[in-house]
């Protein structure tokens, strides 16, 4: 807790000549603080992880992708290390060849896949289906690699969860999103975010998600509304069916549409991105701790179009510095909302933390980005 909180109401008694100065608290009274606000914060610096950024692409060319699970590693470890909250940062403990083992696996699938569908369309088929089934399993590993090797102040995050949780929400319910044509797409991804936060733990202490449905329905309608409305402008404004007819010939004002249906796409995404952040994390708990999360969609939309405008002027270099300024404003905007000292928190959560499942070492991250 920092010392500036304001201090409880002091009786008019004479101080005692011998008594500590008031920048001096004990323990005790310090733990009596009411808590405050936590801000997140991100000190990561654009030129710095354009460094990392330039090697990690230049040995994982070189070494054909093989450098890739080591480049992930650095990547990570200066992310989570520029990180913090309430004096601390986190920290990140992946291995390299853990995640090396991982890749390679989900090459050697997708390579039995593609000899599958050459040799036979059935095979492909069934090859197709089974790594449609094995995909909630990867997800499910690939969150307890990340979650068991983050730490804070010592203190290492873990992932729970059954083989029928995971395959009911990371299988069925984005299934049905997308059989339904997108009507059932809120309710999935609330399913979704409710069983991965439901199920995260810090310590020994469990996250909590409390987000409704109707909640996700207003921020996908209010996203793709816009976007929509947009489309619908752009579209009249410049002749309805003449403008489609100029597109598949060529004509100027078919290319106008494109452009403007193009950056109208980059305006509106981040409405829902901010709508979404800000949902989930105001409906998430660490025990009796509460999230804040306060992005801002015209802030989120400079950002946006500016970082695709500096990536597009210098032929991708700029990615480094677009992926820490996006970063850097998503992390800042969350706080963390204590109910009572930190300090007893933690320690009441590092007593079971070093024995969340020791076994889970030999994990596999399958980095589903792939």
């Amino acid at each position: 807790m920092n010392d500036s909180h304001d201090l409880p109401a002091q009786s008019h008694s004479p101080i005692p000549p011998d008594a500590a100065p008031p920048t001096s608290f004990s323990s005790e009274f310090r733990a009596a603080l009411p808590a405050g606000p936590e801000p997140f914060s991100f000190s990561a610096r654009g030129s710095e992880y354009f460094r990392i950024w330039i090697v990690n692409l230049l040995l994982s060319v070189l070494t054909l992708g093989i450098y890739s699970a080591w480049a992930k590693v650095r990547r990570l470890r200066y992310f989570y290390d520029n990180t913090s909250v309430a004096g601390s940062s986190f920290d990140y403990h992946g291995n390299p060849k853990a995640i090396l083992k991982g890749r390679v696996i989900a090459v050697v699938l997708l390579a039995i896949h593609h000899f599958a569908s050459s040799i036979n369309p059935m095979l492909g088929l069934l090859a197709a289906l089974a790594l449609a089934f094995a995909g909630p399993w990867l997800i499910w590993r690939s969150l307890q690699f990340k979650l068991y090797n983050t730490s804070y102040r010592g203190i290492r995050f873990g992932f729970g969860g059954s083989a029928g949780g995971v395959f009911r929400n990371f299988w069925a319910w984005p299934m049905l999103g997308a059989v339904s044509l997108g009507l059932l797409a809120p309710l999935a991804y609330q399913r979704f975010k409710r069983y991965q936060h439901g199920q995260t733990r810090f310590g020994a202490t469990q996250f909590s998600f409390h987000g409704s449905v109707w909640a996700f329905y207003k921020a996908f309608l209010a996203g793709a509304g816009l976007w929509l409305a947009g489309v619908l402008v752009f579209f009249f404004s410049l002749g309805g069916l003449g403008s489609l007819a100029s597109l598949q010939a060529g004509g100027l004002y078919g290319l106008l549409l494109v452009l403007l249906l193009y950056g109208w796409t980059f305006t509106a995404f981040p409405l829902l991105m901010t709508l979404l952040q800000n949902l989930v994390w105001n409906s998430t708990r660490l025990g009796e701790h509460q999230f804040r999360s306060t992005m801002r969609w015209p802030r989120a939309v400079f950002i946006s179009l500016t970082n695709l405008l500096g990536i597009a002027c210098t032929l991708g270099l700029y990615t480094p510095f677009a992926q820490v300024r996006m970063m850097r404003y998503r992390i800042e905007s969350l706080t963390l909302l204590p109910t009572g000292s930190l300090d007893d928190f933690l320690a009441s959560s590092e007593a079971h933390g070093s024995a969340t499942s020791e076994g889970l070492g030999d994990l596999l991250d399958f980095d589903l980005s792939m």
